[in-house]
């Protein structure tokens, strides 16, 4: 076998490996011969197969098994002979092979760095903890209370307030949208104005439009200088109003994305039904807060009733983007599916809809758990009394049929209740399956205790990790890097499409979000290097008793599965091994934490969950 290096460049290294063809025949010829002693053929006694008669029937495949063999094999040997540790599997590349030729091949990988470890003793790092006190436990045990309580009807004749439990039966319709009112697809459909200190007139340019999947769609570009408290209004039907009157609903939805310029700083985009008298003034604004525009494409419903009083004669729809700082403006927006429909009455509504509709459900006035507005829409209710209610449901909701529809429950109240205050005495601990109240109030303090020093032990851990990184300056493997990022940035982009993306990260565009976390990823790929080759040159390691325990722990979260959790790890060995790196990672942290200097400071537990600083 002949290798020859092509480079040693940092941590990257390539060579070519030639097998010789004679080397190639002797392997294949082996197995042939083997091969022929076992196996059978209509026509020949065991074992007395001719050769040629073999090498035309499995040449071809035991040419391929000898193949792959000589290259892994050949590969191995390299990365052996020259002491190599590969960051990961070394990439293989067919030169040449041919029949009676030899076989060339190239290998390409990059190598684990040579890693100084640090002086753990040099390392001082403040760890914060904090103690239980009674107030605490006194919250802790209200809130337990408060979560247990008793339910007493409402004696008197009022109405449903804050905190009460209204008992109702509830019916759920969708709305469904009427004619569209607006369209799209005409460029001459949409104009702009300003308000505010702007240089110049802002320009308008509808640079695209058309239908995708039956939904109309413009591209609109904006421009325009601005010194602050401004806006930019877009006009979405060509008369630039239609005709309405008060008391009339319409119903407002639509996508919007930004496609091209960067979203000025503390700009808020606004979707407005503007109500006008005969001489065109302004009667009363209905504004629906929108989401910051991103990359990924967002969605919005909003239902508008017109409440301007008689003198309302026209509607204007109008997207505004308003302008709190002094900017430059310049933008395109995507708008999609975007209409307005007026709805006769309340809105045609649809049959109920799966899962709309039940009986005697308790519903606490001002609680959690309900799309926004339902509960909050019985409050003020009567017993007997029947209402409707008009919701949205969110974006994200579960059910892809309801998701971003506006929705009408009819609600009928038939009890009213209360809580009933808890009385904190050994009667109530013992409901909980404990003995008395001092009981409770002890555990509780021990759970308390528990997630304090866990926080106390996650704040000093950053610290150890800031500290291990600032000292780190050892080149990567790109390849880890490149993996690690995708994987972070996939989840970036399932939270942009969601619109879950962190405050801070709003309002940069793709490239800087992008090198943004290409440093995180370098980050922990040199930090994960780092604590392997200090648990390896320390000894380091997870015992099958340690693991053992983890596989139970993570059975046991999940009640009446746990035989099938632990059949699920005995049968496959990479889960377990997704379990021993954390594992590990703790033991390596616990060893340094134990030389490092690690000074306590008794803190606030509120002070435990803060970011460490700089």
């Amino acid at each position: 076998m002949q290798v020859t290096e092509l480079a040693a460049e940092g941590l990257k290294r390539a060579f070519t490996v030639v097998v010789p063809a004679a080397d190639i025949a002797a392997a294949r010829d082996q197995r042939l011969t083997s091969l022929a002693k076992d196996i059978r053929l209509p026509g020949f006694r065991p074992g007395k197969v001719p050769m040629g008669v073999v090498k035309q029937r499995y040449g071809s495949a035991i040419m391929g098994e000898v193949l792959e063999e000589q290259v892994q094999s050949a590969t191995k040997n390299v990365v052996d002979e020259r002491g190599l540790r590969p960051a990961m599997q070394p990439k293989v590349e067919l030169v040449n092979f041919a029949e009676g030729a030899d076989l060339e091949f190239k290998i390409e990988l990059e190598q684990l760095p040579e890693i100084p470890l640090p002086d753990f003793s040099t390392i001082e790092l403040e760890k914060p903890v904090a103690k239980v006190g009674d107030e605490e436990v006194t919250k802790a045990l209200e809130g337990i209370a408060a979560r247990n309580r008793d339910l007493e009807d409402v004696t008197e004749a009022r109405p449903a307030a804050t905190g009460d439990v209204v008992v109702t039966d509830f019916v759920g319709r969708l709305v469904e949208a009427g004619e569209n009112l607006l369209n799209l697809g005409e460029p001459g459909n949409i104009s702009v104005f300003s308000h505010g200190s702007v240089a110049e007139k802002p320009s308008l340019e509808v640079v695209g439009s058309g239908s995708e999947n039956g939904a109309a769609w413009a591209e609109v570009k904006l421009k325009g200088d601005y010194s602050g408290n401004g806006q930019l209004g877009l006009l979405l039907v060509p008369q630039r109003e239609f005709p309405a009157r008060s008391g009339e609903s319409f119903l407002a939805e639509g996508a919007y994305s930004l496609t091209g310029g960067a979203w000025p700083a503390g700009a808020s985009l606004v979707f407005d039904m503007v109500e006008r008298d005969a001489s065109l003034r302004v009667l009363r604004n209905n504004q629906t807060p929108l989401e910051e525009p991103g990359a990924e494409s967002r969605s919005f419903s909003a239902q508008v009733k017109l409440e301007g009083g008689d003198e309302v004669v026209i509607a204007a729809p109008i997207l505004r983007v308003m302008i709190k700082e002094a900017a430059s403006v310049e933008l395109t927006l995507r708008l999609q599916g975007l209409r307005v429909a007026r709805q006769d009455g309340a809105g045609k509504l649809s049959e109920p809809f799966p899962g709309g509709s039940g009986s005697d459900m308790p519903v606490e006035i001002g609680g959690s758990g309900f799309i926004p507005g339902f509960a909050e829409g019985l409050e003020g209710i009567q017993i007997g009394e029947t209402r409707h209610v008009d919701v949205t449901f969110p974006p994200e909701y579960g059910a892809a049929e309801l998701a971003g529809k506006p929705a009408r429950f009819e609600l009928t109240a038939k009890a009213l209740k209360k809580p009933a205050q808890a009385q904190l005495d050994d009667a109530f601990a013992k409901k909980l399956g404990l003995e008395s109240l001092d009981e409770l109030k002890k555990r509780i303090g021990e759970s308390l205790q528990g997630e304090y020093d866990q926080l106390s032990r996650l704040n000093v851990k950053r610290k150890l990790l800031d500290a291990l990184s600032s000292q780190a300056s050892f080149e990567v493997p790109q390849s880890m890097v490149e993996m690690e990022f995708a994987q972070i940035w996939q989840r970036v982009e399932a939270d942009m499409k969601a619109g879950r993306l962190d405050e801070e990260d709003k309002g940069k565009d793709e490239e800087a979000l992008k090198a943004d976390y290409r440093a995180i990823a370098e980050r922990r790929i040199r930090l994960g290097l780092l604590l392997s080759e200090i648990g390896r040159s320390n000894n380091i390691q997870v015992s099958n008793d340690e693991l053992s325990r983890a596989m139970r722990t993570e059975a046991q979260r999940y009640p009446g599965q746990e035989r099938q959790v632990l059949e699920f790890f005995q049968k496959n060995p990479q889960a377990i091994e997704n379990l021993r790196a954390p594992l590990f990672e703790e033991k390596v942290v616990d060893f340094m934490l134990e030389l490092a200097k690690v000074t306590e400071k008794d803190v606030p537990a509120a002070e435990l969950s803060a970011e460490p600083q700089a």
